[in-house]
């Protein structure tokens, strides 16, 4: 293990911190594929827990510093199993992209692909009971086996036509699972994506807009699929400039929530307009009796409309958007001004009224690097209790996990990596939702630090060999 995490370390002298803010400190790339299997745990993980935590993000094999852009690095997943109490494994591996195992001189996934670019790097889901790594605007997903050595690129069994999103969302009452879709080479037209409980696609439906925008997330009610039609969009400027990620702050955009009807088309949408800001997080969202929609946000007054690399702004907050279809409007009130991403929740309430949202604190150097702390937002009586892991740890997006088949909203648990920043180690961290202030229920300690990422889920059952 000293060797690989030498390894592991090299490459961080000052020239180098200076060429990427998304390639040193803690965002420094990992090296090599690890299996782990004594892993040293404190406290006293849950008898109930029994699947996987998965998580991914970029973890580029051999950056070019003068492009590289965050959202474009290689995907790389994480995965940590347990059961009966216990930690049995952690594992990290590269998805298998035509460029990455060029890069490293392995073979590729087997599966067709879609578009020019296979990177998935953003999200890891559970869909009809199978693992899928997903990315937003080209590649299709890749399903991946239970101890992640497997991985095959699938169009759902070729159910779906277009690229996919990086947060489809499941409605708890019913199964299903709807994303809005995107991709550059049709900036006039998104799609609304539905795959039924097994995970097949069985709707993907056009929709209509503008200038090709950028849509990372959606929201579901028991009426609406809530649409996010924002101001950052497909820069023809900063495509020829050889920018990998080609999407700038475009202010000649209008803004714009859409609510279509769950059982209409692009021609009953109600859109809203909303004053110009930029989303890549929901929270939830849900109906009121009076008709009105409620969306909650982290939402940020402009994004890359300056220096590209990876995010340039600071959130604003977590927000309350009220969209009232009658009068085509939106009224925005900010439930918390900190800074802050990554909002969950439960999501047995996904599409219903709720009461609680977990957010990451963050910083407010515009790396997109959490700040020590995860807040508790309570949505009906106000206010925020505060986990704070102290200085020096940063706090990824934490999942919340149900403690049983009938457990309260916040009844049940958090689970997290947290970054000794330090140390350059890591811990999976479990939280008690109802103590949430509380010291963590477990803690399962990594002799490596993880990268920041992005997305991930718990994944129940499963053999967790």
């Amino acid at each position: 293990m000293a060797s690989v995490l030498t390894r592991i370390n090299e490459g961080t002298g000052e020239a180098k911190q200076a060429a990427h803010p998304f390639l040193w400190g803690i965002h420094r790339p990992m090296e090599d594929e690890l299996t782990l299997t004594e892993l040293e745990v404190r406290g006293a993980i849950p008898q109930a827990l029994r699947g996987r935590y998965l998580r991914t993000g970029p973890n580029p094999v051999a950056a070019d510093s003068a492009s590289y852009h965050w959202f474009t690095g290689d995907g790389m997943v994480h995965g940590l199993a347990i059961r009966d109490g216990k930690a049995l494994w952690y594992r990290n591996r590269w998805i298998g992209s035509r460029s990455n195992a060029a890069a490293r001189g392995t073979a590729p996934a087997p599966g067709p692909r879609h578009g020019s670019s296979d990177t998935v790097n953003t999200n890891v889901v559970d869909l009809g009971g199978r693992a899928f790594a997903v990315v937003e605007g080209g590649s299709y997903p890749v399903e991946l086996s239970e101890t992640l050595d497997e991985q095959r690129y699938d169009n759902f069994g070729g159910s779906l036509v277009g690229s996919f999103t990086a947060h489809p969302h499941r409605d708890p009452l019913n199964g299903e699972h709807h994303g809005i879709c995107y991709e550059g080479r049709c900036p006039n037209e998104i799609r609304h994506v539905v795959l039924d409980a097994t995970g097949r696609v069985v709707r993907e439906a056009p929709i209509a807009v503008e200038h090709g925008p950028m849509i990372h997330d959606c929201a579901i009610t028991a009426r609406y699929v809530v649409i996010l039609d924002l101001p950052v969009t497909f820069s023809l400027a900063a495509h020829l400039s050889g920018q990998p990620l080609p999407y700038a702050w475009n202010p000649a955009h209008r803004a714009r929530v859409g609510l279509m009807p769950r059982d209409g088309d692009q021609h009953a949408i109600i859109w809203c307009d909303v004053d110009p800001a930029y989303v890549f997080h929901v929270a939830n969202a849900f109906d009121l009796p009076d008709g009105r929609v409620v969306l909650d946000v982290c939402a940020y007054p402009t994004m890359f409309a300056g220096a590209p690399g990876g995010p340039d702004a600071t959130s604003r907050g977590l927000e309350r958007w009220t969209l009232d279809p009658a009068a085509r409007t939106t009224t925005i009130r900010t439930i918390d001004g900190a800074p802050q991403e990554f909002p969950r929740m439960n999501e047995r309430r996904f599409g219903q009224a709720y009461r609680y949202a977990y957010v990451v604190a963050t910083q407010s150097d515009r790396r997109f690097q959490s700040a020590s702390r995860l807040y508790k937002h309570d949505l009906v009586e106000g206010g925020r209790e505060v986990h704070d892991f102290g200085a020096g740890h940063h706090p990824g997006e934490f999942v919340f996990v149900p403690a049983h088949e009938n457990a309260g909203e916040d009844e049940g648990w958090l689970i997290g990596f947290v970054i000794d920043e330090p140390s350059d180690t890591t811990e999976l961290v479990i939280l008690d939702a109802r103590k949430f202030e509380s010291g963590p229920v477990a803690t399962i300690r990594l002799p490596h630090r993880i990268p920041p990422g992005f997305h991930g889920n718990w994944i129940n059952g499963g053999d967790a060999q």
